[in-house]
């Protein structure tokens, strides 16, 4: 991969380190910074309409290529691109429609009536389907080793209702319309599985291990994200029933998992998340505007108490609080907004200060 800290041999043992929490010398730390004098290519020309951005193959790849090629990746970041339609992804594959704008997209819900929704089956000639086919595939030639084609965002489960139905009408599903809401979640899970690993068959013909948007790197099996937004808006009682046993199924079919655990609503369901064996870690977004990383200490203490991983976005003013009180293993931090030395003074730091909490402890 270019323009990275290590080569493919190194980093493929340092992410194995990872999984297995055998990462002693500091967290995993992931920034990128502008590539000084780089060679730049004339950046990609976007295309006018806003959707044709979006769907535009080529514009996307080369856009991703551009990026790699004038981004220098530091500590445990590498160059990846995932194909990417939007958070409603695998609604659109299950029937719904998508819509743009330059920064998102959202699903038009198509479910009003579940008696008059067929079942939710995987259709190859789905047109949303059809697309991202050729975007992983047209990434897949173009990176040729130089960066990391990653699975796009899928969201299945209960998120894919609520891209089909709209959140209101979901949530009133839980009271209304309990057994529908469960077969229908239980028929994208098929999607979901389908659609997982076609894209990952696609991309491990040139490619070894996987990634995804949350960037981690396994580089021996499919990993992917576990989550659930609307999980937001519910109970306990109503997590537990209507969006468990189908969680733990995603699990149990994954060689390897992370849940995305979004915003403080959904703190409510963590002691449950960590009683799922088969997740192999969390990633905590308190959510816009919320306390800096390093004010969540007891909620990552609890997460590492479980033995699971962490996954992080932090300020760099975060990085050396949070080493000084956590284990180093399993953690990784990613941060922005310094520059190259800056960065990499960072990075030291944090091995020197994880250095010596092992000796104290070491007495």
């Amino acid at each position: 991969m270019i323009n990275t800290s290590l080569d493919e041999e190194k980093l493929s043992k340092r992410w194995l380190e990872f999984w297995n929490r055998e990462n002693e010398d500091r967290p995993f730390l992931s920034t990128a910074v502008s590539k000084e004098n780089a060679r730049r290519s004339p950046a990609p020309i976007a295309p006018q309409d806003i959707k044709d951005r979006w769907l535009d193959t080529e514009f996307q790849v080369k856009c991703a290529r551009y990026g790699a090629e004038n981004t220098l990746y530091l500590g445990e970041s590498f160059p990846i691109y995932s194909p990417n339609l939007g958070p409603d992804f695998i609604g659109a594959v299950c029937g719904c429609d998508l819509k743009f704008s330059p920064s998102t997209s959202w699903s038009e819900p198509c479910i009003e009536d579940y008696g008059k929704y067929p079942d939710i089956v995987f259709d190859e000639n789905n047109p949303w389907w059809k697309k991202m086919v050729e975007m992983t595939k047209a990434a897949v030639d173009d990176a040729n080793g130089d960066y990391l084609v990653g699975i796009t965002d899928i969201h299945p489960g209960a998120d894919a209702v609520v891209s089909l139905r709209g959140a209101a009408a979901a949530a009133m599903d839980l009271y209304l319309e309990p057994d529908e809401f469960k077969k229908r979640v239980w028929q994208i899970f098929d999607v979901f599985k389908e659609v997982t690993e076609r894209l990952h068959r696609i991309i491990s013909e040139k490619q070894k291990g996987s990634s995804n948007w949350m960037c981690l790197y396994h580089p021996e099996k499919l990993w992917y994200v576990t989550s659930c937004d609307f999980s937001y808006m519910i109970s306990s009682e109503h997590f537990s029933e209507f969006i468990l046993p189908e969680l733990v199924a995603e699990a149990e079919w994954l060689p390897a998992t992370v849940y995305h655990l979004d915003g403080i609503g959904s703190l409510t369901h963590l002691d449950t998340l960590l009683g799922v064996d088969r997740i192999n870690g969390i990633q905590w977004v308190p959510g816009e505007g919320k306390a800096p990383a390093r004010e969540w200490v007891e909620v990552l203490k609890r997460i590492q108490r479980a033995g699971k991983c962490i996954v992080m976005s932090c300020s760099p003013k975060d990085i050396i609080p949070l080493c000084e009180v956590l284990d180093p293993r399993g953690v990784f931090f990613s941060f922005g907004g310094l520059d190259r030395d800056s960065a990499e003074s960072l990075i030291k730091e944090a091995e020197r200060v994880c250095r010596k909490k092992r000796a104290a402890f070491a007495v």
